[in-house]
């Protein structure tokens, strides 16, 4: 049976299309401008949107090619980005490991078991999220300064640093994977506990691979939070080979000269990352967001 739409509905869905494409286009606006700030000819910040002429000299100066500048001379890059950008990911890739580690254990202590002070610590895990990071700098920066005294490994100038306060910050993820667990029953669990399965195995076998969604979620919030950090990362780190994508790209914005393209591509790079780890795990994404948001 065909169904009728009248025509005041007719124009609603016309009217929330519209919006649709009319926010897409807001939001993909930025991204082209500088696509096409890339592929445009010298460092301007003024210029035509649309270039009237392809250049990669930006993507060569940005991948470590050798660039010919007008003169006719060959110039080899001084700035590493992609060794920046391996160091972003894999600052990114540990810390989520590390939360995703941390926070899958913590929200099960949350969500199954009971113990005095349980509905403290979860209004004090939520109280500490709502500081942001970046009121603890001086904070940070003096920590990891004596820290590094006795642990070089975790002192300044070292990538592992990073990892430490990024993983300290999973107070959200361990309140999003207990609302996971519990729309899981409880029961399936004391089944696997009959069958002989110890606490850990219906942990590890039964648990954790129905809650596989959420836990990509998880890891890709991670993952996304620390790639383009940058308060952060600018305090710990300061020798150019261990810089991130974020606090390197500042170099090619200085006072005396404004390098607006190779910036604009260092910008695209930055965001391949995150794109390759979202394609990878888009398959558990939408279970593990709307699972995540029932409770009971």
């Amino acid at each position: 049976m065909a169904i009728v739409i009248d025509k005041s509905q007719r124009w609603r869905v016309i009217a929330a299309h519209a919006f649709l494409l009319f926010l897409c286009a807001l939001v993909l606006f930025p991204v082209l401008v500088t696509i096409s700030i890339s592929f445009r000819p010298g460092n301007f910040a003024t210029g035509s949107l649309i270039p009237k002429e392809i250049s990669l000299e930006h993507w060569r100066f940005a991948l470590g090619l050798p660039v010919t500048n007008a003169d006719g001379r060959v110039l080899i890059p001084d700035l590493p980005v992609l060794r920046w950008l391996w160091n972003s990911v894999k600052v990114a890739a540990f810390s989520g490991a590390v939360a995703v580690l941390l926070s899958t254990t913590a929200a099960y202590a949350f969500a199954r078991l009971k113990f005095a002070g349980k509905k403290s610590s979860l209004m004090g895990l939520m109280l500490m999220q709502m500081f942001p990071t970046i009121l603890a700098l001086i904070a940070i920066h003096s920590i990891f300064s004596r820290l590094g005294h006795t642990f070089p490994l975790f002192g300044i100038d070292s990538p592992w640093s990073l990892v430490l306060v990024y993983s300290g910050g999973i107070a959200l993820h361990i309140w999003t994977i207990k609302g996971f667990y519990e729309t899981i029953p409880a029961e399936i669990e004391e089944a696997a506990t009959v069958d002989g399965a110890t606490p850990w195995q219906a942990f590890w076998r039964v648990l954790l691979p129905m809650a596989l969604p959420i836990l990509m979620v998880v890891f890709l919030l991670a993952f996304i939070g620390a790639v383009n950090e940058y308060p952060v990362a600018s305090v710990l780190l300061r020798s150019q080979d261990q810089l991130t994508i974020a606090v390197g790209s500042k170099q090619f914005l200085y006072a005396q000269k404004y390098l607006w393209g190779d910036f604009a591509a260092a910008a695209i790079l930055s965001g391949l990352p995150i794109s390759v780890v979202f394609i990878l795990a888009q398959r558990w994404m939408i279970s593990g967001l709307t699972s995540g948001a029932n409770k009971g």
